[in-house]
């Protein structure tokens, strides 16, 4: 987790980072953020699963506390991003069949 924002205004990022860089050095991908400052405990997160997916199947270790924001918060994300791509599909395949369509 990257640290940012300001004195007693903290803000991180999720990112993936070598294990050489110090905490706010030079990161690879930024996988999401956590905002402890929000009150509603659902909006405190955003998450790219599939990055994560992908970091973790090649080797990258979490954290201790991304490990549980993963855990806590992963099954949402991974449902919006499903839904979000079912909408994405939805909407290509409705602009396909309107360019295929007669203009008649």
């Amino acid at each position: 987790m990257k640290q940012m924002g300001r004195t007693h205004r903290h803000y991180y990022r999720i990112v993936a980072i070598d294990h050489r860089q110090p905490r706010d050095g030079k990161v690879i991908e930024e996988l999401g953020t956590y905002d402890p400052h929000v009150k509603e405990k659902g909006d405190r997160v955003t998450l790219l699963p599939e990055r994560i997916k992908y970091w973790k199947s090649v080797g990258a270790k979490a954290s201790e506390h991304c490990e549980a924001i993963f855990k806590n918060f992963m099954k949402k994300w991974e449902e919006i991003e499903a839904s979000n791509a079912a909408k994405a599909a939805e909407e290509a395949a409705k602009k396909a069949a309107e360019a295929t369509a007669p203009t008649g």
